[in-house]
């Protein structure tokens, strides 16, 4: 096998039809455009959604919800993962800097914690925000907990 004898497999390569280039090329004079209007002339592109004049879907449609725009998103902590990383990191300490160090959490990501699970250990916690259930499971065993964010 050398350079000049190779070529694509069969039936791999289909050579394309010109189009707009005359009669011969079986595509006709208005070559696939149809007759006249808009679509027809050279240049001519419409917007995505552009239903010809009529009026599009996406405005056909009603709005539908409310997107709150001060609504703060947190990323839920239950006790048991708490638990997992107190044993794994052998700390009584949980804070944010911790978590985003063992990228547990990324750099803009607030926490909460939820009281899926239970702990073994006493603990010192400081997060965003925590459930008055997993509050209350995590005083039960003598561990405090700071809040950073207030409502």
């Amino acid at each position: 096998m050398e350079l000049h004898s190779l070529k694509p497999a069969a039936g791999s390569v289909k050579k394309a039809k010109r189009i707009g280039r005359g009669q011969g090329s079986g595509r006709g004079g208005t070559s696939t455009r149809g007759h006249k209007g808009q679509g027809s002339r050279s240049g001519s592109t419409t917007k995505p959604g552009f239903e010809g004049g009529q009026m599009p879907l996406q405005r056909r449609l009603p709005k539908r919800g409310f997107k709150n725009p001060f609504r703060i998103e947190y990323t839920a902590l239950n006790l048991q993962k708490l638990q997992e990383l107190s044993e794994k990191l052998n700390t009584t300490t949980i804070d944010l800097e911790l978590l985003r160090k063992n990228n547990v959490i990324s750099k803009t990501e607030r926490v909460k914690v939820l009281a899926k699970g239970e702990l073994k250990s006493k603990m010192d916690i400081k997060v965003n925000a925590v459930s008055v259930t997993a509050k209350a499971a995590i005083e039960a065993l003598g561990g405090t907990v700071t809040t950073t964010d207030t409502k």
